[in-house]
């Protein structure tokens, strides 16, 4: 589904990424790992066409989209969320999900002007129900109404991660979701991402620092150090590489007991993916 090839990003006299390949097969959940500043965000805004990649090359579904704008990437079924909320704080949880619907939208300024006439009610009244069903898998009914920039954070999360369903991808970015979250509100996020995967088939590329959860729900990883890619693989071959070893958790065993004290302290995450466990 995404193939990228020889990918390297720099500014000025900086790399963020360097001659970075790998790729996404459909209905995978490809998580990103690697310390900070290690070019993960800036390996999704080259996905996602916030940044131009100074080299190399990124395909979707079989398609040359290196030079393609952001909204015609979304238009092609790539939705993302953010590392930083970027929510319409002013805004009601159910327009600022209807917002990305908008490149859906057949009605325009003029026929919308005439909207008991031209069929935009009819239009909008359809996006409605597709809206509502994904606020209600992500159980949000409570708020939709509710102010945006009023709710908690992890609420707010969820809200992004509608706004981006929204645009009925069929692959999704997620910059670390589950960031910032109590143990309840990543059991919830990592049930919604697995459920995502599994239930609405849509492919995940998710750049995620819990350990545990990484762990539990990804197929495979790719490992960043310093914007070049050191290991990538089944959960179970990225735990042991003494590269990751190294160069994410120290020296020795410590990627191994770190997972342990992960799993500990996120015990209601796994607890609830377990049944979902990826071989």
């Amino acid at each position: 589904m995404l193939d990228i090839r020889n990918l390297s990003l720099r500014f000025g006299g900086i790399a963020a990424l360097s001659d970075v390949a790998f790729s996404v097969r459909p209905g995978e959940i490809y998580s990103i790992i690697g310390p900070n500043g290690a070019g993960k965000t800036s390996l999704l805004n080259c996905v996602s066409g916030r940044y131009s990649p100074t080299a190399g090359s990124i395909a979707f579904q079989g398609r040359d989209i290196s030079k393609l704008s952001p909204s015609g990437r979304a238009a092609i079924g790539i939705g993302r969320t953010f590392q930083n909320l970027a929510l319409f704080g002013h805004m009601t949880v159910l327009e600022n999900v209807m917002v990305g619907r908008h490149h859906l939208l057949k009605n325009n300024f003029l026929t919308g002007s005439l909207y008991w006439l031209s069929g935009a009610r009819r239009e909008e009244l359809e996006h409605r129900r597709d809206v509502e069903q994904i606020i209600e898998f992500l159980e949000i009914q409570h708020i939709r109404k509710s102010i945006a920039g009023t709710l908690p954070y992890g609420l707010r999360k969820r809200v992004e991660l509608a706004r981006a369903l929204a645009l009925k991808p069929s692959l999704v970015l997620l910059d670390e979701p589950m960031a910032g979250m109590n143990l309840e509100e990543k059991e919830d996020m990592a049930r919604f991402v697995v459920d995502l995967n599994e239930e609405w088939s849509v492919t995940v590329v998710m750049i995620e620092h819990d350990m545990g959860v990484v762990m539990d729900i990804s197929h495979r990883i790719m490992v960043l150090d310093f914007g070049r890619k050191i290991a990538e693989g089944k959960p179970s071959e990225v735990v042991v590489d003494e590269q990751v070893k190294r160069a994410y958790l120290g020296e020795d065993s410590e990627l191994d007991n770190s997972a342990a004290p992960n799993r500990a302290g996120s015990a209601a995450v796994v607890g609830t993916v377990a049944g979902m466990h990826r071989s």
